[in-house]
């Protein structure tokens, strides 16, 4: 037989993860990414130094095209350059963009992506 105390008491508890639910849920809102302040975070952080005009021509052939690039590749690029080698696993190794995306908040990722993938670029797919 459940008492009283006990039924109020995983009332409770369930109320609790429900609220804790929509607390995640509401944090998690999807940022819809804006092009144009990627257009400014890009000159601002003067990528077209080492990926070109357009991010289209890069200025040494171990730089990579990002024009046209999915936006979702671009993100999570940014996103490992960021967590730098603390994680062999998900990091990548290389000191310039470290440096360059330290200073950049998820949203300016997605929003840099967005950008780059708004670009006409020389991009093919292969089939």
């Amino acid at each position: 037989m459940i008492k009283p105390q006990q039924a109020l008491h995983t009332v409770f508890k369930a109320a609790c993860a429900a609220a804790a639910v929509i607390g995640l849920a509401a944090a998690n809102v999807a940022h819809a990414a804006d092009a144009g302040n990627g257009k400014v975070l890009a000159e601002s952080h003067n990528c077209a130094a080492c990926h070109g005009v357009n991010l289209n021509k890069p200025v040494s052939p171990e730089y990579p095209k990002l024009a046209g690039q999915h936006a979702d590749y671009i993100y999570w690029a940014l996103r490992q350059y960021q967590m730098g080698t603390g994680n062999p696993h998900l990091g990548r190794n290389n000191a310039i963009m470290q440096a360059q995306v330290q200073s950049l908040s998820q949203a300016d990722m997605k929003d840099l992506a967005a950008y780059v993938e708004s670009l006409s670029g020389d991009l093919v797919q292969k089939k």
